[in-house]
């Protein structure tokens, strides 16, 4: 404290913080001082840009960026520079070998091969791992040269193969113990040696086998072991390169064995080699669903692909000893046994699943393999389209393979049908699956007992019979998909036939009353319409009628379907109708090529479509049945060769001017032209047309009364359509008869006469026009003015 401070003075001053407390001020201050720094060196940088700016077209230089981060680098050059490394000592094992002796070719080799492999250890220690890394992958390449030395110097003698199995076995037990030992001294050690020893690894058993002459099973079972071996390995290591090559030499060992034992599994001569093959099959099987039921991996793919080779290993001794028609159903009951699996409840659910869809995959390749079978069984009737009532076949199978060949080896295809059905029903009980479940068992029960008849090689009659049950019975269930397939069975039914005419004229008549007693719903009403109508054509041909008769006997179907309409109700109703009117459009079809035919069968669709419109809610088909009249005047017209148009417009003039004047009562706002203007212009305009072509002077005489009386009429009652109408065809009417009058008239005239009257016709517009702009200037000064 300074001398000349009293201790009275000592409470009023500033009092001093204690150190921390004032570290921390000094270092709030400086804080400050530094954002104040850096705002104002921000304030000088935007000046200094001011006043000195950057052209637009200059854009400011920026900083070059790398395309390649710096450990990318440095692995690209030890990768580049340990392949070149090895590159150089394979090329002097294999070319500059020769020019040394022993000794030489010994330290130079070995010494160069303990070099690189204890160099990793320093390098590991000054924390140079990646360069560490590739010079113990130089060095364990180095160790594959030296046993191919070792081999040509001193073993030329033994077998390459063995020779080649026991040095992958080495180098496997070396390079594991490389690593492990760089572990123990260097923590973490290299992350290559173990790896590299698991992939040396694959190469012992296969070569060993190969070597030792053990066959094809025994090279199989070199890969399968190899492979359950790698799944081992997997399972146990956590994570790493050595699990992705464990993981590797798994899959692509395990693929190899299995495609080898399947080969041998599909070509087994007998019993005894169909059994080793289905050996090696499980051996597959259960390191698949080894490794699905203890690894955290793809639990079920494993498991599908344990499960499709647990059903080829079963299925491969009763396919040695069967014939080829038992190969698919043994397949079928070996994939189906899977299922037992799925309700274990002790097993993993990913197994579980994935037994589950091998099944399945199992169950869809029989019934793909079925599908050619069904195929047949439902396109083959539509050949006899092209050869009707050429005689009935003897079998069913004659009847549906007269054009398509007959699958073989397909004797147990309904079998197989059933069987999935079967499965399909029985074990599918979740509700949101069960509807789709009953849906494809029926499909599949239909498409067996479909293929029944021609599979047994039965009587033609019987396949009719057969397939007259099925869609009988399909009809009684009353299901979406039932009434689809019994559409499909019977057109199936009605095409099998034709082959014969007793059999076409019952099976049509038994369809018609089949779908008619199902008709509460739309598709089996409009279908027994259909076999109707067929019914009715072939009835007709049978009796020997011609075309033209046989559409009146086709005219009694829409007359049915109309008194059939009005007893049902809703979309039943809708369908039948229009079933019915394509009915009648085939009678008319039948008939037209007799005019008076025709006309009767327009006229009789006429009456009906007329008792149809009798029904309050079907009053506009009134319309239609006066169409269909009108086309049954006109065709008998023409079947007279009537030439008169009159005759064919004032059947359609009197009816719309009748319906027309009775609209005019209800309506009287109606329009003219909407009441009046078709009527008139049916029968006018086509007389009109005819008269300026007719030399006679009755029709031009006779139209002008009718139409001065058209428009008299128009004028008495104050209606546009007819004056207008009638007052056009009269003045046209009135020409037609005074042009050769005109003519006359006009080639009498002097030459100078049309100009002068087509200067005064022009100077008399003008004049008009120039009034016209008159009456609109004293318009607007009106308007101005009020303004």
């Amino acid at each position: 404290m300074p001398g000349g401070v009293t201790r009275a003075t000592l409470p009023g001053m500033t009092h001093i913080p204690p150190p921390a407390e004032e570290l921390r001020l000094l270092d709030a201050e400086l804080y400050q001082l530094d954002a104040r720094r850096a705002q104002l060196l921000t304030r000088r940088a935007w000046l200094v840009a001011q006043l000195n700016p950057v052209p637009r077209w200059q854009s400011p230089p920026t900083a070059a960026r790398p395309e390649a981060s710096a450990p990318s680098v440095q692995n690209v050059l030890l990768v580049l520079g340990g392949a070149l490394l090895t590159l150089a000592a394979t090329a002097f094992t294999l070319v500059s070998w020769g020019q040394l002796g022993i000794a030489g070719r010994a330290v130079i080799l070995g010494g160069v091969t303990l070099a690189a492999l204890a160099a990793p250890l320093p390098l590991l220690r000054r924390g140079l791992r990646s360069t560490a890394e590739a010079v113990a992958g130089l060095g364990l390449a180095l160790t594959v040269l030296d046993a191919y030395a070792l081999y040509e110097v001193a073993l030329g003698s033994a077998d390459g193969t063995g020779y080649a199995a026991t040095a992958s076995a080495a180098l496997a037990v070396a390079w594991a113990g490389y690593g492990r030992a760089l572990t123990g001294w260097a923590d973490p050690g290299l992350r290559l040696p173990l790896p590299a020893a698991l992939a040396a690894a694959q190469l012992t058993l296969p070569l060993g086998a190969v070597a030792v002459d053990a066959g094809a099973y025994g090279v199989t079972a070199a890969l399968l072991l190899t492979a359950g071996w790698d799944t081992v390995v997997a399972l146990r290591v956590s994570a790493g390169a050595v699990r992705v090559v464990a993981t590797v030499g798994a899959y692509g060992m395990g693929g190899w064995g299995v495609l080898a034992a399947g080969w041998l599994s599909w070509t087994a001569s007998g019993p005894s080699a169909a059994a080793r093959a289905a050996a090696l099959l499980l051996l597959a099987a259960a390191i698949a669903l080894g490794a699905a039921w203890r690894g955290p991996g793809p639990a079920l793919g494993n498991a599908v692909a344990g499960g499709l080779v647990v059903t080829a290993g079963l299925a491969g001794v009763p396919h040695a000893v069967l014939s080829e028609a038992w190969t698919v159903p043994v397949h079928l009951v070996c994939g189906v046994a899977l299922l037992a699996v799925v309700r274990v409840d002790r097993v993993p659910q990913g197994v579980r699943a994935g037994l589950a869809w091998a099944s399945g995959a199992v169950q869809a390749l029989a019934v793909l393999w079925a599908l050619p079978v069904v195929m047949v069984a439902v396109l083959g009737p539509a050949a006899w389209v092209t050869e009707v009532w050429s005689g009935a076949p003897g079998t069913a199978r004659d009847a549906v393979t007269d054009v398509l060949p007959w699958p073989p080896d397909a004797a147990l295809a309904p079998v197989v049908l059933a069987v999935v059905a079967a499965v399909v029903v029985l074990l599918v009980r979740a509700p949101q699956w069960r509807p789709r479940a009953l849906a494809a068992a029926t499909t599949l029960a239909w498409a067996a007992v479909l293929i029944l008849p021609a599979t047994l090689g039965l009587p033609y009659a019987a396949a009719l019979l057969a397939q007259a049950l099925v869609t009988a019975a399909l009809l009684a269930l009353r299901r979406t998909t039932a009434t689809v397939l019994a559409l499909l069975t019977s057109l199936g039914l009605a095409l099998l036939s034709l082959a014969a005419e007793p059999a076409t004229l019952a099976v049509l008549a038994f369809l018609t009353a089949l779908f008619a007693t199902a008709a509460r719903l739309p598709v089996p009403a409009a279908t027994a319409v259909v076999y109707a109508t067929v019914l009715a054509c072939a009835t007709g041909a049978s009796v020997g009628w011609e075309p033209r008769h046989i559409a009146l006997l086709v005219l009694l179907v829409p007359a049915v379907a109309a008194l059939w309409a009005a007893r049902v109700e809703g979309a039943t109703r809708v369908t039948v109708e229009v079933t019915g009117a394509v009915a009648g459009l085939v009678a008319v079809g039948l008939a037209v090529t007799d005019p008076p035919v025709l006309a009767l069968v327009l006229a009789l669709a006429g009456v009906i479509t007329a008792a149809t419109a009798v029904r309050a809610d079907r009053r506009p088909v009134g319309c239609a049945a006066a169409v269909l009249f009108l086309l049954a005047t006109w065709v008998r017209l023409a079947a007279w060769e009537v030439t008169t148009p009159e005759a064919y417009t004032l059947p359609v003039s009197v009816p719309a001017l009748l319906v027309g004047a009775l609209r005019r009562r209800r309506d009287p706002a109606a329009s003219s032209w909407t009441a009046y203007g078709p009527g008139l212009a049916a029968t006018l305009v086509p007389s009109l047309l005819a008269a300026w072509g007719d030399a006679d002077w009755q029709r031009p005489l006779l139209l002008g009364a009718a139409a001065l009386a058209v428009t008299l009429l128009g004028a008495r009652h104050r209606l546009q359509a007819p004056l207008v109408l009638g007052g056009t065809v009269l003045g046209l009417t009135a020409l037609h008869e005074l042009a050769p009058h005109i003519a006359q008239v006009v080639g009498a005239l002097p030459r100078w006469v049309p100009p002068a009257l087509a200067g005064l016709v022009l100077l008399a517009a003008g004049a008009t026009y120039e009034q016209w702009l008159r009456d609109a200037r004293r318009v607007r000064e009106v308007f101005r003015g009020l303004g």
